[in-house]
């Protein structure tokens, strides 16, 4: 069985910080959105991606390792953006679904970082692959909304 290393305990708890961003960034935009749809989409992305943070720190913990709680300052930073472009954009549907784009894309990439590691134990795989491959799935309905919105 393979075992976690400092280096993979660290990927995961940015990875859980990142995640808790999303949550996050989700619940903002559907307070902002215009669209009801809309809303209830980004509504069901945030339960979604607490979901998969309780995931995440259940995983973490059960091989032995520390939760950061120091958060993110770039999910900080890009909530902040995601403020102002909306301001600016007159809180446009459409803004807020490219970012949600850019920040799914981004969440893919950490997720195969992750993966790459070649000491993760079997469930971290099971639970970052199912994760991924849902995130990767929902970047199409998203991309739909887009065309539509």
């Amino acid at each position: 069985m393979n075992t976690y290393t400092e280096t993979v305990g660290n990927k995961l708890n940015k990875l859980l910080d990142k995640t808790k961003d999303a949550e996050k960034g989700f619940k903002k935009a559907a307070e902002h959105a215009d669209s009801e749809n809309l809303a209830s989409y980004f509504n069901r992305k945030s339960t979604e991606r607490k979901t998969f943070g309780n995931e995440l720190k259940m995983e973490i913990i059960s091989f032995g390792e520390q939760i950061d709680k120091s958060g993110s300052a770039a999910g900080v930073l890009h909530r902040g953006w995601m403020d102002v472009k909306a301001w600016f954009a007159g809180n446009s549907d459409e803004a807020m679904l490219e970012e949600a784009i850019t920040g799914e894309r981004a969440a893919v990439d950490e997720y195969k970082d992750v993966l790459m590691e070649t000491s993760l134990p079997r469930s971290t795989t099971d639970l970052l692959t199912q994760q991924m491959s849902k995130i990767t799935s929902d970047l199409t309905t998203i991309k739909r909304l887009e065309d539509i919105a």
